[in-house]
C-alpha cells in the first residue's frame, strides 16, 4: 500500500510540475530588463488569441491600452476588440509592493492579481470573472509575459479551472517605435 501511496504522489507532483510555469528568478540575467511602467507607460498595442486545449482557435482580438501614473500607482486601461466585433474594457489599478512584486486589481478580477518579475519577465497570476453565453465563469489566469526587445513583448497565458485547463491566450504586445 505505502508503494502504491508513493507513486499516486509522485505522479500527481510531477503532473502538477509539468503544468506549472517556471519560477522567474531563473530569468533575473535576461536582458533587456522589463521595466512594467515603462513598458506600459503611454499606448500600447496588442494582438492576441484565445484558442482551446485542443489548439483550436476561438477569438482573436486587438487592444488598445493606455497607461499612466496616478499618484503612486500605475493605471492601464484596457481597450478589447474581438473578431467577433464584441469589444471589452478593463482598466488596471497596479501598486509595486515593498518586496518588488507587483498587485493588481480590476473589476472583473476576483480578489488581486500577483505578479513576480526578474530580469525580462513578468509572471501574472489572477482569477478572472469571464462572461460566457451571458454565465459569469471564475477561470484562473497564469500568465508569462516575456520583453523580447523595447518594443516587443510576447505573453502567453495558461487559463484553468478547477485545476485543469481550459485553453490558452497568447498576445503579442507592441510599443510606438520613438
Amino acid at each position: 500500500m505505502r508503494a502504491l501511496t508513493a507513486l499516486v504522489l509522485g505522479i500527481a507532483t510531477s503532473f502538477g510540475t509539468a503544468c506549472s510555469a517556471p519560477d522567474v528568478s531563473r530569468y533575473a540575467h535576461e536582458r533587456p530588463v522589463l521595466e512594467v511602467t515603462q513598458f506600459f507607460g503611454g499606448k500600447t498595442e496588442a494582438w492576441g488569441m484565445f484558442q482551446k486545449r485542443n489548439g483550436e482557435v476561438v477569438k482573436r482580438f486587438h487592444v488598445a491600452l493606455d497607461g499612466r501614473m496616478s499618484q503612486q500607482q500605475f493605471v492601464l486601461h484596457e481597450a478589447f476588440r474581438y473578431s467577433d466585433g464584441t469589444t471589452q474594457e478593463r482598466t488596471w489599478t497596479l501598486d509595486r509592493q515593498p518586496d518588488g512584486t507587483w498587485r493588481g486589481e480590476a473589476p472583473d478580477i476576483v480578489g488581486a492579481a500577483m505578479g513576480e518579475a526578474a530580469g525580462n519577465v513578468l509572471r501574472w497570476r489572477y482569477t478572472m470573472q469571464l462572461p460566457v453565453d451571458g454565465k459569469l465563469y471564475d477561470v484562473q489566469f497564469d500568465d508569462m509575459m516575456v520583453l523580447i526587445d523595447p518594443q516587443t513583448m510576447i505573453n502567453r497565458a495558461r487559463v484553468t479551472k478547477f485545476g485543469f485547463e481550459v485553453g490558452q491566450v497568447t498576445i503579442v504586445f507592441r510599443r510606438p517605435v520613438p
